[in-house]
């Protein structure tokens, strides 16, 4: 059994969409981020560092996985999953569209989300920055599926770590109608019945742009921008 510790982000989603994809039975255990809960000895146990996604694998002593690529990385091995193919050229490529969503779409996606977003004064050279590096990279990725369907040989962890945060490009302020090959990318994948559930576990705050409601939206905002001024942000 895989006990799953996580919040809606993309981050967390990209734990309990592979979850979904790959069909493996787990347990959901939601960390109220609003609270610190993640900063509490019983996690910080789990995960050092203090963040979501973590996983606990009881099948393995309890044993504890942090780190959302990590994760990802560890079911699709721990399953067999040809979400992470096992011949060398084929792996390199899924680790390669893999880990530049941990080094660059996930960390710019952030920052435009900051000071977009959360940040209590709106500093322009850095939102403009941010969402600039956003929009580059968006660039390679629609580049990289104007060659092919998915971004290595075929489904994979790549495109439903990147894909996590893709979709939430609204709430970076970043528009993708300029990229008609990720915009297709994207909409394949929304379409699929276990990427639809894994955003659902346990929430996602992106409804807050669809449903049109600006209340619900401010006080989101509100409560992120606290974990942000403190850093105690997923």
């Amino acid at each position: 059994m895989i006990r799953l510790y996580t919040a809606g982000t993309p981050n967390g989603h990209k734990a309990s969409v592979t979850l979904e994809e790959i069909g493996l039975t787990y347990e959901v255990h939601p960390v109220n981020l609003k609270t610190n809960e993640q900063k509490e000895p019983w996690f910080l146990a789990i995960n050092p560092n203090g963040r979501i996604p973590a996983i606990v694998d009881t099948d393995e002593g309890d044993l504890p996985v942090f780190e959302s690529a990590a994760i990802m990385v560890y079911l699709a091995e721990k399953a067999g999953s040809p979400l992470l193919p096992t011949a060398r050229g084929p792996r390199a490529r899924v680790m390669s569209w893999l880990m530049f969503q941990m080094g660059g779409i996930g960390p710019m996606m952030g920052q435009a989300n900051v000071f977009f977003r959360y940040f209590p004064e709106k500093i322009q050279p850095a939102i403009d920055r941010y969402q600039g590096e956003v929009k580059r990279l968006f660039g390679v990725l629609d580049g990289q599926l104007a060659k092919q369907t998915w971004l290595a040989d075929d489904y994979s962890l790549a495109d439903i770590a990147n894909w996590c945060w893709v979709r939430t490009h609204n709430w970076s302020g970043v528009d993708i109608e300029p990229f008609p090959h990720l915009r297709r990318w994207r909409d394949a994948i929304a379409a699929r019945p276990a990427a639809v559930r894994g955003i659902a576990v346990p929430d996602d705050p992106t409804r807050l742009l669809r449903d049109k409601d600006p209340e619900a939206e401010r006080k989101f905002i509100e409560e992120a921008r606290k974990l942000v001024v403190t850093g105690k942000d997923d």
